[in-house]
């Protein structure tokens, strides 16, 4: 058995890696610390390096389609992870799961069209319908923040779901479970409650579940698909190895579609693209990761929940003023800084100048996340404690 070192500080900087050497570019001071894009400072699995280091060695990078091994190995993990029986057929490679929601943007909808969504949610959702010609409609989330029970909880309005899937004649619904950046994972009643009502109004829904696999304990991901039987014929389920294993960089996602109807319309709008073949090194990993990453990816978790503890302890304890968002699932934290009196602009200009980090402002997930910030404690724990003591002493001369 492997035993993995995540508190191994690994240099990133001069790497061309968008979350160390962007920086500048991105109008930030070049010292900044950044525990922004969703991507990991840990090493990957052993076995994703060997069988990259197997097709580097080869020395041959043609176009490339994955055969047997691979659809295997990604429903294997489905149903061992996720208690999802799957289908070969129903599996279509893309780059990246926001080119598969622009894909289905296109394959269901048509420009002038509303499309429904749940902000505060991954702004991408919003850019890549309006980028598209079509209107984003928000069934904003409820946010109850409980500050004496230690802990924050969002929740669907669903009247409210259902009257602008009326009023607006929803075609398509993004669901993002688990939910990025409030961290919900949202149950089966709360997905059977969503889908019943999907059914009924004849929505099509894109479920991106692409942080499926990082679910803390005392809760279960469940597969939107999965849910009901009726369910899977109107649903794109979208996954990838990107965040689970750190891959973002090697471009490789797998959409499920079982009805065969939405499966043609989505391959037509990616034959549009032009894109075919996948990355050859991106395939190779994807199928290393999930045919030999469960160990590496135990202690990774485990080792994120200790993350995640120090940050709560840290905050009840040394920054009261700034209130953990409970996380469910991912390791994408949502930060609630209300108690500060600052929002918005301000409060992403005070992260960056005195604080000196470079966080996620959360009015980029949509109005209602003006108060937030999202922090990514995929990092080694010493980072993370660096970064708490930064804003700590930013919050101390506060006033």
């Amino acid at each position: 058995m492997a035993t993995y070192n995540f508190d191994k500080i690994i240099n990133r900087k001069g790497t061309n890696c968008l979350k160390y050497d962007y920086a500048v570019e991105r109008g930030k001071p070049a010292d900044v610390l950044p525990l922004w894009v969703a991507d990991m400072d840990f090493t990957v699995s052993e076995e994703i390096t060997k069988s990259l280091h197997a097709a580097v060695d080869h020395g041959i990078y043609g176009y490339t389609q994955p055969k047997d091994a691979y659809y295997n190995a990604i429903t294997n993990w489905m149903e061992k992870n996720h208690n999802w029986k799957t289908k070969r057929e129903w599996i279509m490679k893309t780059p990246g799961v926001v080119f598969a929601l622009g894909a289905a943007v296109k394959a269901f909808t048509k420009p002038g069209d509303a499309v429904l969504i749940q902000n505060p949610v991954y702004y991408p959702f919003t850019n890549i319908i309006r980028d598209n010609d079509r209107r984003v409609i928000d069934n904003t989330l409820v946010y109850e923040k409980r500050v004496t029970e230690g802990k924050s909880q969002y929740s669907i309005d669903y009247e409210d779901f259902e009257r602008k899937i009326v009023q607006e004649n929803i075609k398509l619904f993004i669901l993002c479970n688990p939910h990025n950046p409030v961290g919900r994972v949202w149950n089966r009643e709360e997905l059977q409650y969503l889908g019943e009502i999907c059914l009924h109004h004849h929505v099509i829904v894109v479920s991106d579940e692409i942080h499926n696999d990082f679910v803390y304990p005392g809760f279960e991901h469940t597969v939107f698909a999965n849910v009901d039987p009726r369910f899977a014929e109107f649903t794109v389920t979208c996954t990838a190895p990107s965040k689970t294993f750190n891959l973002a960089g090697l471009q490789i996602s797998n959409i499920f579609i079982s009805n065969e109807t939405l499966r043609e319309a989505f391959q037509k709008e990616i034959d549009k693209t032009g894109y075919d073949e996948p990355n050859a090194l991106g395939a190779v990993a994807c199928e290393a990761a999930y045919r030999g990453g469960q160990e590496w990816l135990d202690q990774l978790r485990a080792y994120l929940l200790e993350n995640l503890n120090f940050l709560r302890a840290y905050l009840q304890e040394k920054i009261p003023q700034i209130h953990l968002v409970e996380p469910e699932g991912t390791y994408l934290v949502w930060l609630d800084c209300s108690e500060l009196g600052i929002s918005g602009k301000e409060l992403d200009q005070f992260i960056v100048e005195k604080a000196g980090l470079w966080l996620d402002g959360g009015a980029m997930f949509g109005p209602s996340g003006a108060d937030f910030q999202r922090v990514n404690i995929a990092c080694p724990r010493a980072t993370l404690e660096l970064a708490l003591d930064k804003l700590k002493a930013a919050v101390d001369n506060l006033g």
